[in-house]
């Protein structure tokens, strides 16, 4: 008998998905099934040519897009992988952004624009990611349109003020919408400190006893009014009506009992900040563990799982699920006097776009504590934070019992105020650095107190403190500059062009930084205007909700904007930063060495430059002969990122290096190295090795 030949049968096609991140990728796969396939575009595939504006002007602002280079192999992966796919949907993140990879993964991959291939989901969770399958849209055009003005409008600002500085000031420079702004901010900030005068003041703080029991007032005034201590003289007019061995009179006791309401769970910038004071967290490095705890943590037996939602948001939102999840979490766990029966509301601020949630855990269920085994240290502070402010701001507020005492003698008035806890509420799970509890005696009206101390100090007012990262941040949102997802690239970008520099956690302007905000604010002073940049990003949100066309809102910027290039590329005149000398001569020619300005800072070169190319840069010696060679001075040195660091002469022969400043003495418990730290009002010496520290110094 002839035998017949089975037909080989054709595998089923499966489901294309498409997302931004491998380790996404993996995940996702895992909760959709067989029946799908998911892959990475790797972030964006296209995008305006690196060589050249890529922007029409003359016709309607037409982008010019191609191939990001390198993503040859990824786009030739897609289109095979999207050949033979029975759909495919396009998963970049819920965001302009991703909406904007979406758009260009249909273009490459050749499909219809109107499809329902569109997938959002707000956290990588089995029920989201499955849910959001059974309801896909079309990529929505007002959200691509928004993102695409954005880039549009930067690289118009870019390209056409990034030339000018080259030309007239070094090359290497670049100068950007929002990046301008917080350049100006940081160096209008330095020009107020440095025409600061202080002025004198004074205080006097004293004790007064009631029994045994001690506590602080403050002196208010004289004869029932306010009286400000100016100098010397006006405390010695009040010293002398004191007498310091008669009783004081309770004159005022005011009790009452008020409410402390939780802060409302994260947004972008809210998280920033918060990381950045708590956890000294730099910007970058929480926007990098954010996205880590979004993509997700493999937990053992669980899989991969997302442990909090989207981390790029403006919205304090939150769904009705979560809220029911944490509603029953406090009720089993803490009982209901501690769960909110209508947590608080945030007001939406002008503009925000509102197109997520907050940023929360996926689920309350896993604590941090259960979550310890399968995080970093750096994931779980992070995580900690978010969880504990978003479980916060589901529950009932802290109550204080509150008390304002008047204390008066011959005309003389002292005020004091005490607090005390009645309530813990929202405070059992989250501290917001309020102040702790205050507790006075129990004093009533008519009561007599004796002064126990009474102790003038001459003061002088402080000019304003320079930004931190968390500072700048909160004022560029609350001057409606930028979005959550420039904040930190923002940051980064003046750093590396040295226009800024951190010292002690504070942003201070370089003499370049202070040269090209000059021009820009001179011939661009729009760019600098806060109030103008943020009617651009109205302008930008009105295109995101259909209200306005994003070829119109380019172009009334660019008209305007483009006159003004032409007046600075005419009027401007070439910025000569002059060489310093450097006080010895070139080892290799014997010619004069000269400070030179440079993309990270100052450096030694040689005048001959370019025919002698010796250079060397510059350190500071602090001192101190290096604690592990005993050989080699300890000098100031700088890492890639501009942040100071000490290290030994001898290097590399000696690796000795130390972020905090040697001062040259030994721990008198271990006989390590001293070190001196930078602390909350001064500074103060501590131990390299054990627990040793001595008190602050101011």
């Amino acid at each position: 008998m002839p035998v017949t030949k089975k037909k080989k049968r054709t595998p089923a096609k499966k489901n294309l998905v498409i997302v931004e991140s491998p380790s996404k990728a993996k995940t996702i796969e895992k909760y959709l099934g067989s029946g799908y396939h998911v892959v990475a575009s790797l972030g964006h595939i296209r995008d305006l040519p690196r060589s050249k504006m890529g922007v029409d002007v003359e016709n309607n602002y037409d982008p010019h897009y191609i191939s990001i280079r390198g993503k040859g192999d990824v786009i030739k992966s897609l289109k095979k992988e999207a050949k033979k796919a029975k759909n495919v949907y396009l998963a970049a993140d819920p965001d302009r952004e991703g909406e904007a990879i979406a758009w260009h993964l249909s273009h490459i991959l050749d499909l219809d624009i109107t499809a329902k291939n569109r997938v959002v989901f707000n956290e990588i969770t089995k029920d989201a990611v499955k849910n959001a399958f059974t309801d896909p849209r079309s990529i929505d055009m007002n959200l691509v349109d928004a993102q695409q003005a954005r880039r549009i409008l930067d690289r118009l600002v870019g390209y056409s003020i990034s030339p000018l500085l080259w030309a007239k000031i070094k090359k290497g420079l670049s100068a950007g919408r929002v990046q301008s702004i917080a350049l100006n901010l940081i160096i209008e900030r330095e020009k107020e400190i440095r025409a600061f005068e202080p002025e004198e003041y004074w205080t006097i703080d004293s004790e007064f006893k009631k029994g045994k029991e001690k506590f602080d007032a403050a002196f208010y005034g004289v004869d029932g009014k306010k009286k400000a201590l100016k100098n010397n003289d006006d405390v010695q007019k009040v010293m002398t009506l004191i007498d310091t061995k008669a009783n004081f009179d309770i004159t005022a006791v005011t009790k009452k009992e008020r409410k402390r309401f939780p802060a409302l769970p994260f947004t972008t910038s809210t998280m920033q900040q918060d990381a950045n004071r708590k956890l000294n967290f730099r910007t970058r490095k929480t926007m990098m563990v954010a996205q880590q705890l979004y993509e997700g943590i493999h937990l053992g037996k669980q899989g991969t799982v997302g442990l909090i939602t989207y981390m790029r948001t403006d919205s304090t939102r939150v769904s009705t699920t979560a809220k029911h999840e944490t509603a029953q979490f406090l009720h089993e766990k803490y009982g209901e006097e501690y769960a909110a029966i209508k947590p608080r509301k945030g007001k939406l601020q002008e503009g925000a776009q509102d197109a997520h949630e907050a940023i929360r855990p996926s689920s309350v269920l896993r604590t941090p504590a259960s979550m310890k085994d399968y995080l970093s240290n750096d994931q779980m502070k992070l995580y900690k934070l978010v969880w504990s402010r978003f479980v916060a701001s589901q529950m009932t507020p802290a109550v204080m019992d509150t008390m304002s005492v008047s204390i008066e003698q011959n005309g003389v008035i002292y005020h004091t105020s005490g607090s005390k806890t009645k309530f813990a509420g929202y405070t059992k799970i989250y501290e917001d650095n309020k102040k702790s509890d205050n507790i006075l005696p129990d004093l009533k009206v008519g009561d007599k107190v004796k002064l126990a101390k009474n102790q003038p100090n001459q003061h002088f007012t402080q000019p304003p403190a320079r930004f931190t990262e968390a500072n700048l941040i909160k004022i560029l949102e609350e001057n409606g500059v930028g979005r959550p997802s420039t904040y930190a690239p923002t940051l980064d970008t003046i750093q590396r062009r040295y226009y800024v520099k951190l010292v002690a956690k504070r942003f201070e302007p370089t003499e370049l930084g202070e040269i090209v905000d000059d021009m820009i604010e001179a011939y661009f002073s729009d760019i600098v205007n806060v109030k103008f940049t943020a009617e651009l990003e109205k302008g930008l949100d009105n295109i995101e909700v259909g209200d306005e066309n994003w070829v119109q809102v380019v172009d009334n910027f660019y008209k305007p904007f483009s006159k003004n290039v032409e007046h600075a590329q005419e009027t401007i005149e070439k910025v000569q930063i002059k060489d310093e000398p450097a006080g010895f001569d070139c080892e290799i020619c014997g010619s004069p060495m000269v400070v030179k300005m440079g993309r990270y800072g100052k450096f030694f070169a040689c005048s001959r430059f370019p025919d002698c190319r010796n250079t060397k840069a510059i350190v500071k010696e602090i001192g101190v002969i290096c604690p592990l060679c005993h050989q080699g001075e300890v000098i100031e040195r700088k890492s890639k990122r501009n942040r100071l660091f000490y290290g030994c002469s001898r290097y590399p022969d000696c690796e000795f290096v130390s972020w905090d400043k040697p001062i040259g003495r030994e721990c008198p418990k271990c006989q390590h190295y001293l070190v001196e730290k930078k602390v909350k009002g001064g500074k103060q010496v501590k131990c390299s090795n054990c627990d040793y520290e001595e008190a602050v110094q101011k």
